[in-house]
């Protein structure tokens, strides 16, 4: 309040959430609408900040940013580091293969000796896949963009998404095949949250606050429409 402007981290490459459009450059997605809010709500200016998965809470500990605002899955580890809000969206796991790919049409088929899955370093797919693969070999990558490299020359099987970044697969690759969990699968594991720096209650109540403010007059469902995620809304009083 202090300086009249409120710093928001994000990361511009993840599509519907906070995505630079590569044609105009400007910032789109559900948390750029919504950190336009939350400023408007402060009643002051607001600044992005750019950073990444591996490096977002080394730049709140720094002072860099006031809150990360880019769909910040919420993970035992992360939370020794950082403060979450109540969640907003909640997403399944969605696998990413190529049309082509013989072995690969079910979701059965990736747990499989020989296969290899590629997952993102530092995100909430690496770890639950370490934690649930018996057989697949992992394939870690930096840069997201890897990912769709890695199954496109072959040297990966498929990679593991979520929700969000499955609206990219089904509008621009048409050479992917989505890879859906199957209908047994009802838990929506990844829960994403806002994040803030640790020991800073007041703030994170204020956080909290409009959180539950967007979920109550409609501003959480009108942004997730205009950015096809819906389906996976928080609604008010609900965990998952």
């Amino acid at each position: 309040m202090q300086s009249q402007t409120l710093r928001v981290c994000i990361w511009p490459d993840y599509f519907s959430i906070s995505a630079r459009h590569p044609k105009t450059g400007r910032l789109e997605g559900i948390d750029i609408e919504l950190a336009h809010e939350f400023a408007r709500d402060l009643d002051v200016e607001l600044e992005f900040v750019e950073t990444h998965f591996g490096r977002f809470m080394d730049d709140l500990e720094a002072d860099a940013c006031d809150i990360g605002m880019f769909s910040i899955a919420i993970t035992d580890a992360r939370a020794q580091r950082i403060d979450y809000s109540e969640p907003y969206l909640a997403s399944q796991m969605y696998a990413v293969s190529t049309r082509t790919h013989p072995g690969m049409q079910q979701w059965s088929d990736i747990d499989q000796p020989g296969a290899i899955v590629c997952v993102q370093k530092g995100t909430y797919m690496e770890s639950q896949m370490r934690a649930s693969l018996e057989h697949a070999d992992i394939l870690v990558v930096e840069d997201p963009r890897e990912r769709e490299q890695a199954v496109m020359s072959g040297m990966a099987d498929v990679f593991i998404t979520d929700y969000p970044y499955s609206r990219k697969v089904l509008r621009f690759y048409d050479w992917a095949r989505l890879i859906e969990p199957p209908a047994s699968m009802t838990e929506r594991p990844f829960r994403y949250a806002y994040a803030v720096a640790k020991d800073q209650p007041e703030w994170l109540e204020r956080v909290n606050r409009f959180v539950s403010d967007i979920k109550q007059d409609g501003r959480l469902q009108k942004a997730a429409e205009a950015n096809d995620l819906g389906p996976i809304v928080v609604e008010a009083g609900s965990i998952h």
